[in-house]
């Protein structure tokens, strides 16, 4: 039989609050390492840093004694200094815990709540024990530490745990009847639900802006190509001839087809992004039909304008320039304020060298949106061919002021002096 050692609290009181200052300022620390190390994390989780008060450091060595009457003070209490990251997104998590194991000396990693089963209640959370970094110890002084305990954890697992710690873990509470702990349960699974719901949001939202910036950059590299280039090159503009087929239909789609109702099983949202892929692979029909069969989806008016948009910038690409004119003027009919449906508009006319028509699109989208360093850039363009040197100059400097590093305004900018100075 053990010798059981009984504590005297007010020694081991004034022993642990003896390092409680350097413990502070070391937790104070890793706080800050860590909130540095995380920069690159654009969802930036929060980090937290406390140090154990006595009393819980009490308790759970009382607790410890209880389970082994052997046992050191420090022995399985590894959480005196306690930081938690918590992150929006799961898979935040997994880039937190590499960086951790990639900048600190880890001693043990547990993930807790991973082995509960559906119908068990409790939090689940990513637990590193890593050393102390020899630096802080010799900037603050010995703590009687060797390691501090990181979380890592959602903010919806950070959410049940501080809620499970006030109602199962203080009130030492374990509910008895099945209902109770079914609430429980249950609550534990729509929280996780949250957490994989908002995690495949996310990987929809960066798939699709990921798509976006892409078909963005194509649009405006056939601007550049139809607008920039002749002008920089003093070459008179081409007439583009007027829904001149370039692509032809591929895979066998026939445009037909886009009058037909959308798959019951294809969400706008899906039905979106397979567009997008589509339409930045330059298989511009095929975007055309996804994109026709949202609208016959009949969607709210502000989805309907973005999808009227979307299908005039693949018109633009095919050239199929009237085409593309009446989708941003449908755009602009479900969303007067689409100021972007009238520079849109305004390029097409551009392109077709319907300067005063542009002219008219531009300055009403400047009208609702007065930042656009580009649209005072193509109005100032569509001046140029006017031969209103003044006022394209003055539309030059105002595109300039917002965007004073671009280079093709500059080009532009100088281009009007060297005319106006003859």
């Amino acid at each position: 039989m053990y010798n059981r050692i009984i504590p005297d609290q007010n020694t081991l009181r004034k022993a642990y609050e003896g390092y409680a200052l350097v413990r502070s300022l070391i937790a104070r620390d890793m706080e800050t390492t860590l909130e540095e190390k995380l920069k690159f994390l654009s969802s930036r989780p929060i980090v937290k840093g406390r140090v154990k008060e006595f009393e819980s450091y009490y308790k759970k060595y009382i607790q410890l004694l209880q389970k082994d009457p052997c046992c050191s003070q420090s022995l399985g209490i590894t959480d005196v200094i306690g930081i938690r990251i918590v992150c929006p997104f799961f898979e935040d998590i997994i880039l937190v815990e590499k960086c951790l194991q990639a900048n600190f000396e880890v001693v043990e990693v547990e993930r807790k709540g991973s082995n509960y089963s559906f119908k068990e209640f409790g939090y689940e959370s990513i637990h590193l024990l890593i050393k102390i970094p020899e630096v802080l110890v010799k900037n603050r002084g010995d703590c009687g530490l060797e390691v501090a305990e990181i979380q890592i954890r959602t903010i919806l697992q950070d959410a049940w745990a501080e809620v499970e710690h006030e109602l199962v873990y203080k009130a030492a509470f374990t509910p008895f009847d099945e209902p109770m702990k079914r609430k429980l349960a249950a609550l534990n699974a729509s929280l996780s639900l949250a957490d994989t719901i908002f995690q495949e949001v996310r990987t929809y939202q960066r798939r699709l802006n990921g798509e976006l910036e892409k078909r963005r950059a194509s649009f405006f590299k056939k601007i550049e190509a139809s607008i920039d280039i002749p002008l920089f090159t003093h070459e008179k503009p081409n007439k583009f001839p007027q829904n001149h087929r370039k692509e032809p239909p591929g895979d066998g789609l026939s445009l037909a087809i886009a009058s037909q109702d959308a798959p019951e099983s294809n969400s706008i949202d899906e039905l979106l992004l397979t567009a997008l892929y589509a339409h930045n692979e330059h298989r511009f029909t095929e975007a055309i039909i996804l994109y026709t069969a949202i609208l016959n989806l009949e969607p709210h008016n502000t989805i309907a304008s973005l999808i009227y948009k979307h299908r005039g910038m693949a018109n633009f690409a095919r050239s199929q320039y009237d085409d593309a004119i009446e989708d941003f003027t449908r755009s602009l009919a479900l969303d007067c304020a689409s100021y972007k449906a009238l520079y849109f508009r305004g390029i097409v006319k551009t392109v077709l060298q319907q300067y005063l028509d542009a002219i008219e699109d531009f300055t009403l989208s400047l009208k609702i949106n007065p930042y656009q360093a580009f649209c005072y850039y193509r109005r100032g363009q569509a001046y140029y061919h006017l031969d209103d040197l003044p006022q394209a100059l003055a539309d030059c400097e105002a595109a300039l002021a917002l965007e004073p590093d671009s280079e093709p305004m500059g080009r532009f900018r100088k281009l009007l002096l060297n005319k106006l100075n003859r």
